[in-house]
């Protein structure tokens, strides 16, 4: 089976269809264009309702964007069939006015610059439509080669299906405790599946300011356990520890010293936060703990 099977299938002319394997090049964006596809599908599509001058003058005379996200070399998985409607041409001033190009460019999306040579970019409004939903992110398709020819017009193109996967591969399966490490900007966008286990998981949590290298240790073993405390700094930024505020929190790093019994009372859990302070040397001034 091929894909251009399935758009004939549903009543759509391939020819009318553009074919895009996202795989961004910054690699800490790369990591998470996955997160957003699953988690925050207005992020997503607003990465690709912009694109570079080639591309942007084959949309304006198309009439769907089929996207994808690469997966392994020569891979791709589905994401959705976006219908292409009006477009607006946005200035680079206006282009970083958009909220959420301001939120991908924290997670690490380099966007519009100057340096592109351009004066305005196009903004396409790209809608969602219901083409074979139910396989977002479990339909996984060849990808012809060259790699680097990122989008191709499916009428030219032989795209075979490969898989229907049983589970989204979108929201890859979460590394062992003691290989998580996540920035500030990445607790917003966790993938469910992390949410889940990190809302079972007490322990003793460490986060680096990359900004000076000083460090901040703490334990979580009260409600949703490590999310729990997570999600307090991903909102406040401080998590109310004193020697957090004013710092900028974009810089944090998160990963986990030690992971505990979950009935381990909430006493033992604070002398291993204790023995960690003391390893790490993070009490101010060397660090910052305050105690």
């Amino acid at each position: 089976m091929k894909l251009n099977d399935l758009h004939v299938s549903t009543g759509i002319e391939p020819k009318s269809v553009l074919v895009l394997r996202h795989r961004p090049f910054e690699p800490r964006f790369r990591k998470i264009l996955p997160w957003l596809a699953a988690e925050r599908p207005d992020l997503y599509n607003a990465y690709q309702q912009t694109q570079g001058e080639k591309l942007e003058k084959s949309m304006v005379g198309a009439g769907y964007v089929a996207s994808f996200i690469g997966h392994e070399p020569g891979k791709a998985i589905f994401v959705g069939l976006y219908g292409i409607g009006q477009s607006q041409r946005l200035t680079f001033e206006e282009y970083w006015q958009v909220v959420a190009y301001n939120e991908m460019k924290a997670l690490g999306m380099r966007g519009f610059t100057e340096e592109d040579g351009r004066s305005s970019i196009l903004f396409f409004n790209l809608a969602l439509t219901d083409f074979y939903a139910q396989w977002k992110g479990k339909l996984v398709v060849g990808w012809p080669p060259p790699e680097r020819s990122w989008w191709r017009r499916a009428h030219k193109n032989d795209i075979p299906v490969l898989a229907i996967l049983e589970e989204s591969a979108l929201a890859a399966g979460m590394p062992l405790w003691d290989e998580i490490g996540l920035t500030w900007d990445q607790l917003a966008v966790l993938p469910s599946r992390w949410r889940t286990t990190l809302s079972q998981w007490r322990g003793i949590y460490f986060i680096f300011d990359a900004a000076d290298g000083k460090g901040y240790v703490g334990s979580a073993y009260g409600t949703d356990n490590i999310l729990g405390r997570w999600l307090n700094y991903s909102t406040s930024g401080h998590g109310g520890n004193r020697r957090l505020k004013g710092r900028d929190h974009r810089n944090f790093q998160f990963s986990i010293l030690q992971r505990v019994s979950p009935d381990m009372s909430a006493e033992d859990v604070i002398r291993l936060e204790a023995k960690w302070k003391e390893r790490l040397h993070t009490r101010y001034p060397h660090g910052l703990n305050d105690n």
